[in-house]
């Protein structure tokens, strides 16, 4: 469900700089069946590395654009030009593949399927972005989702469970919607949590066609 802007950000301390800014990205979500089929392979690293940071099933997502921190009023401007970039784009057929990290920090499960449509919206997209004035860190896509992080001076349970996930072949899925994401990283001491500011349906027809 689509949350306000105001709900991303959350009441709490530091009011005034929460009702200023919000903490943006553009991603694709796989479906439910993908994500419960991932999770399932995850369970024996759930069961070995209950101190690993594990994201929430329902936040994994592959960014395409991290915007980071934006005023609220440059939010609404961006709705409009990203929805005809997403009735344009045709859908992406996509797997999830196989388990790597990052610095022996974040586990992360990678991408596979239409790499190049997803290189391509994920230009398109930053482009749209710049275009609407919006300057942002413009690094190089490396699709994944990232799973959990580990704490500090536990490293050693990040690379074990990237090797349990190696042979991980996840079921293929359409990616069919573009999601404007806000979230609270870096708000107080809870666990990251996102929220769709909004989300766009991709035109419908065949993946790739």
């Amino acid at each position: 469900m689509n949350e306000p802007l105001e709900a991303v950000t959350g009441p709490s301390a530091d009011e005034h700089v929460r009702a200023a800014t919000t903490r943006v990205f553009l991603a694709l979500a796989p479906p439910d069946d993908a994500k419960q089929e991932l999770a399932r392979a995850l369970r024996p690293a759930y069961d070995a590395y209950p101190r690993m940071r594990w994201n929430r099933i329902e936040d994994w997502h592959i960014t395409l654009a991290f915007l980071g921190e934006l005023p609220v009023t440059a939010v609404p401007p961006l709705m409009p030009p990203l929805a005809g970039l997403a009735a344009r784009q045709k859908p992406l057929r996509l797997e999830l593949h196989g388990g790597g990290h990052f610095d022996e920090r974040v586990l992360w499960t990678g991408v596979t399927g239409d790499l190049e449509g997803l290189h391509h919206l994920a230009a398109d997209v930053r482009t749209l972005i710049k275009e609407c004035g919006v300057s942002f860190p413009d690094r190089p896509l490396r699709p994944h989702l990232t799973l959990a992080r580990s704490r500090r001076g536990d490293h050693a349970a990040t690379v074990e469970a990237a090797a349990g996930l190696a042979a991980f072949a996840g079921q293929s899925w359409e990616a069919g919607r573009l999601h404007l994401v806000g979230s609270n990283i870096g708000r107080g001491p809870g666990p990251i949590h996102y929220r769709d500011i909004d989300a766009w349906d991709f035109r419908r027809g065949a993946a790739g066609s």
